[in-house]
């Protein structure tokens, strides 16, 4: 067994050779298809199909996904090399994560045999780009309070309602959409349900102009009267909500492991600019307040990489917690910010440019101390359990 190695000499054993050789495959496709079009991408604020369905072709959509539904049937670990190195790479733009990792996980768990193999397979090819829709212009962390409606007419739910903030929303072709099948009962009469696109009366709004994450398409979807097969149910009417908590220990995970990655990134391009840069006759690195405050940053994250490392393993047991993921995403993504800022400060005036990688990290990192639940939503999670 061979093991992955941070720049630190942190030994990961986790990964094994396989693991290893998957990581360069996707570090060769992240160099060979995104890094090469992602400004472009920034411009136009969406990633290109094209980009969906060369990631497709090469294996690295839905590969935790069993093989029977177009899937590796790989553990999360795979998962995990992709989350990784796109955040190595700054490449923020492409929604695999939550194509392959969040959408495709609500199917495989509670969708029906038929509604799998009608779905799943052309998510691995990346033909169908799926989405979730929970975040409305009136509620956002607070889940019971969304307002988008579903009412059962004959063999079809009737869907009206908004959300916003959608994550793959303007290439979305499948989107499971949390809705009210009950709105008296409150978070038992949640449901979810699937609507996808050309459905009468579903429409996307415009595409949102972020601080960050400018390649990532985040638009407003519409729902108006919308018939909605009531074969589209995913599981059982009621339920939603119970399957929404289920899966956030995971998501959260995700987004802890872009963190800890991302941070670690920063501090590789700031040594690398204050090795090159001179100030008053020698480099930036040659100063004690910089190489000091490089390695405060990098035990930062190696300190980060093992907690998280930890977490990762009790994902790959089925054994991470509620409150352990709300800790581990609390922290990393805090420090993430928080590393980065400071990596910035040590670039300068550079630092102010997008043309740096760091400009674009400190932007893009915001974000994650918000969605997936906010920083202060993480801590009510923890603090109910002391």
């Amino acid at each position: 067994m061979t093991v992955d190695t941070l720049p630190t000499g942190a030994e990961r054993p986790l990964f094994t050779a396989d693991h290893e050789q998957f990581r360069d495959t996707v570090r060769k496709f992240i160099e060979r298809e995104i890094m090469p079009h992602h400004d472009a991408w920034e411009e136009q604020g969406y990633v290109d199909r094209s980009a969906w369905l060369a990631a497709g072709a090469a294996g690295l959509l839905c590969v935790s996904m069993p093989e029977e539904y177009g899937g590796a049937g790989v553990d999360r670990l795979y998962s995990t090399i992709l989350i990784e190195e796109f955040a190595r790479a700054g490449a923020t733009g492409p929604g695999f994560s939550l194509h392959s990792e969040i959408v495709s996980n609500y199917l495989l768990r509670y969708a029906s045999d038929e509604q799998k193999n009608r779905w799943l397979p052309p998510m691995a090819r990346g033909e169908r780009v799926g989405a979730i829709a929970m975040t409305e212009p009136g509620a956002g962390s607070d889940l019971q309070s969304i307002r988008t409606t579903a009412r059962r007419d004959g063999d079809h739910y009737v869907v009206n309602g908004s959300k916003t903030y959608i994550t793959n929303g303007y290439n979305s072709d499948l989107v499971i959409v949390v809705v009210k099948t009950d709105p008296t009962k409150g978070a038992k009469g949640t449901s979810l349900i699937v609507v996808e696109e050309g459905m009468p009366g579903f429409s996307k709004g415009r595409r949102l102009k972020k601080l960050g994450l400018k390649a990532q398409d985040t638009s407003e979807l519409f729902f108006d009267e919308v018939r909605v097969p009531a074969s589209n149910l995913l599981g059982k009417e009621g339920e939603g909500f119970i399957y929404l908590m289920q899966e956030l220990p995971w998501e959260r995970m995700m987004i802890a492991l872009r963190a800890v990655a991302s941070a670690e990134a920063a501090i590789d391009w700031t040594l690398d600019f204050v090795r090159n840069r001179k100030a008053f006759g020698k480099t930036v690195f040659d100063f004690q307040t910089t190489r000091f405050k490089l390695a405060e940053l990098r035990t930062k994250a190696r300190v980060g990489r093992s907690f998280i490392d930890e977490c990762l393993g009790k994902v790959l047991e089925n054994r991470l917690d509620p409150v352990t993921a709300a800790m581990a995403k609390l922290w990393a993504t805090d420090t993430q910010c928080e590393i980065i800022d400071e990596c910035l400060q040590l670039h300068g005036g550079s630092g102010f440019m997008l043309e740096y990688p760091i400009t674009r990290a400190y932007a893009d990192a915001r974000v994650q101390r918000i969605y997936g639940g906010t920083s202060e939503i993480m801590k009510e999670v923890i603090s109910r359990s002391l």
